[in-house]
């Protein structure tokens, strides 16, 4: 798949400037009104506010992710499922797929603006107050940075893995037959890679001060932030009512 992933896109933009926190707020807020009210109005409002912020972002053509044909063929496939059933079928079944593109849009939007150094501290300050109640709130935001951070390099690592093995030629038995075992070497290189990552991270999280430097931040909300979310709230409140 082409495209940016979880990454952040080197831009100083209004949008960038935002507190973590407030992106993930927003997002959770879309996320769930398009839960609760799946509609057609709801997904348009939705849409116009991740297009807004994807304009003011500047976020490039090229870093929107272009899925690969067989996924493609999948959709048409449904597609044509759904058709036998009926017209009403084909509109529900589009929806759905609507629904899952715009909630990866939102999420694509907090990875491009956003550090992923920022998201642990942002994470352990909105749920701080679960502290009171002896939840263990830096380690969820530890484990939640470590994955976003992990999630970049262990792609790039399967596609340079998976471009490495096809380059070598393959096994042959005794009888003389090709044995082809791609997928066994790709699982074995990929844990093997894994670990080999999670070691390296962990030193240099003992090196840097341990688990709790991750969580450390000094960011907080300012005024954007603050217009943000009322507009966010003003784009779902739009959509419950047409809906």
């Amino acid at each position: 798949m082409r495209g940016t992933l979880l990454r952040e896109l080197p831009r100083e933009t209004s949008v960038h400037r935002l507190w973590a926190g407030t992106k993930l707020v927003a997002v959770t807020l879309l996320g769930g009104s398009l839960v609760i009210y799946p509609t057609w109005p709801m997904l348009a409002a939705v849409s116009v506010v991740l297009l807004l912020a994807a304009i003011a972002a500047r976020v490039p053509v090229f870093a929107i992710p272009v899925p690969p044909w067989w996924l493609w063929g999948l959709v048409a496939f449904g597609a044509a499922v759904n058709v036998v059933v009926g017209v009403d079928a084909v509109w529900i079944y589009f929806r759905g797929i609507l629904f899952g593109v715009v909630l990866l849009w939102a999420t694509l939007t907090v990875a491009w603006t956003t550090s992923m150094a920022d998201i642990a501290p942002a994470i352990a300050t909105l749920l701080s107050p679960l502290r009171r109640v002896g939840a263990p709130v830096d380690e969820w935001a530890v484990s939640m940075a470590l994955l976003l951070r992990s999630l970049p390099m262990l792609v790039d690592d399967v596609y340079t893995l998976v471009a490495a093995r096809k380059l070598r030629p393959r096994k042959s038995t005794r009888s003389g037959k090709t044995q082809d075992t791609f997928l066994i070497d790709i699982m074995a290189a990929i844990m093997s890679v894994a670990i080999r990552r999670s070691a390296d991270m962990g030193e240099a999280i003992a090196v840097r001060g341990g688990s709790g430097s991750i969580t450390s931040g000094r960011r907080r909300p300012h005024g954007s932030d603050a217009v943000a979310l009322v507009l966010v709230i003003a784009a779902c409140a739009t959509g419950v009512v047409l809906s």
